[in-house]
């Protein structure tokens, strides 16, 4: 157990961030090493490449867990497909994802399925989350910058295409030498969510 000072929301919390051993994971993408980390109730993971200390400036990915996509293939967003192109990245190319888990943006999975209810409606993300009482999205990153910590990377090729993450990063003090774009396949289901990401959140898409 490590007793912590991390960056959240612009201050700074103490937080207790419990660290597992690092585990071979066998793939479909290829053989990765893992290691969990538990923050309160949330626990997080590090999928990196075999050769990952080894690199300089990794390929990084910080991925927002979506149950409903990556786990069950939804194809209201763009979730699993992003997964899929970090791992399969990482794998060729070697690097880190690491896969954060705060639901929904962090409103969890209970409110994150009322929030498809009010799309089934005609609501879009954004205002769906309004309407329960969010913000549009309301994850933080704190654990994300103590996993980089811990993991030294000091470096990195981002695939992202969300500009929060890379101000996020870049308030850590490492060096994005190239952002990687994370544009995946649009299709019926996910056309009206990804406009919205690109229009009202601002992604670079």
């Amino acid at each position: 157990m490590k007793n912590i000072t991390v960056d959240k929301s612009g201050g700074l919390n103490a937080q207790e961030i419990e660290e597992s051993g690092i585990a071979n994971l066998p793939t479909r993408y290829g053989r990765f090493k893992i290691k969990a980390y538990k923050d309160g109730n949330q626990e997080h993971l590090a999928i990196m490449s075999q050769d990952f200390e080894t690199i300089d400036a990794p390929i990084v990915r910080i991925h927002s867990e979506c149950l409903t996509g990556d786990a069950l293939g939804s194809l209201k967003c763009d979730c699993n497909n992003q997964l899929n192109l970090a791992l399969e990245l990482i794998a060729k190319e070697g690097g880190l994802v690491i896969y954060h888990r705060q639901e929904g943006r962090n409103i969890g999975l209970v409110n994150k399925v009322n929030a498809y209810a009010l799309q089934d409606e005609g609501y879009n993300t954004v205002e769906a989350n309004l309407k329960l009482g969010f913000k549009a999205d309301e994850r933080d990153y704190g654990a994300v910058g103590y996993i980089l910590n811990d993991l030294n990377v000091e470096q990195m090729r981002l695939v992202t295409n969300n500009p929060r993450k890379i101000t996020y990063v870049e308030s850590l003090g490492i060096e994005i030498i190239q952002r990687i774009p994370a544009i995946t396949e649009v299709q019926v289901y996910n056309e009206r969510y990804l406009n919205v990401k690109k229009n009202e959140l601002g992604h670079l898409l």
